[in-house]
């Protein structure tokens, strides 16, 4: 198979590392450089908890990276603030990215697409590269067909910087494709507590859970006369996601269209 090079923004985040080590590992992946906000001009395998191995360079201007650097794909795990710069000028540079970065609005998620008709390359947007995530999503929106009472608990460490994940927000756009807007709940429900009873999404209730011990966590609750159904993923490590961050990868050097989630590519 043919080497597929790869730059990655983010390298130092927990998410970054485990992407390395793919990269690293992946027979037919090259790493050709990383993008980080600090440290530019050194090399990775100048930081602690890297081995020689990583031997490339870092810079924190993507900008001067593609310039510099001759890349097929950038893996982007980084934060809402730089994600949706970085997949920009990637497209820009002919570089298609593969994005774990959540945070995204509409008209930038827009914006990337009508890039990806322009220069005819491929982009995958992910809110989450767990398979089982994506099977979760998918069951739910299977389910919201029979049970359209649903509401959305989804549970992160602390230290995630957007609210709710894009992974809960996936999940409701999903369900609301077949499901029509209903506002749940007793007509007159007063909030004595502002946000007591979470975001309002088309009528469903998202939650946001933020504690230190957690990884990324979801369930999605239905409810009807007598019953309920519960569908919920846990991932216990950041390896769990390495999978779908692979397929990405390989998907996108196949594909010259703009791509939002997963369940999208996976047959």
């Amino acid at each position: 198979m043919e080497k597929i090079n790869i730059i990655i923004a983010g390298p130092r985040g927990r998410m970054g590392r485990e992407a390395v080590n793919l990269v690293m590992n992946t027979n037919h992946f090259e790493l050709a450089a990383v993008v980080d906000h600090k440290f530019d001009g050194m090399m990775l395998s100048d930081l602690e908890g890297y081995q020689a191995a990583v031997n490339v360079p870092i810079y924190t201007d993507i900008e001067k990276c593609l310039q510099a650097v001759e890349a097929d794909v950038l893996i982007d795990l980084t934060t809402p603030e730089a994600g949706p710069h970085h997949a920009k000028t990637a497209l820009l540079h002919s570089v298609r990215p593969v994005v774990g970065t959540t945070g995204f609005t509409k008209e930038q998620l827009l914006e990337l697409e009508q890039l990806c008709q322009e220069k005819e390359l491929g982009c995958i947007i992910a809110p989450n590269f767990a398979i089982g995530a994506v099977l979760m999503m998918k069951f739910s929106q299977m389910a919201a067909k029979y049970f359209p009472d649903v509401e959305i608990i989804e549970m992160h460490h602390d230290g995630k910087l957007d609210a709710p994940s894009g992974t809960a927000v996936k999940t409701a756009e999903m369900i609301s494709a077949v499901r029509e807007p209903k506002k749940q709940g007793h007509p007159n429900e007063k909030e004595t507590l502002n946000g007591a009873r979470g975001a309002d999404y088309n009528g469903m209730h998202i939650h946001s859970v933020r504690l230190p011990g957690l990884i990324a966590h979801q369930q999605v609750m239905f409810g009807a006369d007598g019953q309920t159904i519960t569908i919920r993923h846990d991932s216990y490590n950041r390896a769990s996601f390495m999978s779908g961050v692979k397929v990405a990868v390989e998907t996108v050097m196949k594909q010259n269209v703009f791509v939002y989630g997963l369940e999208n590519i996976l047959e």
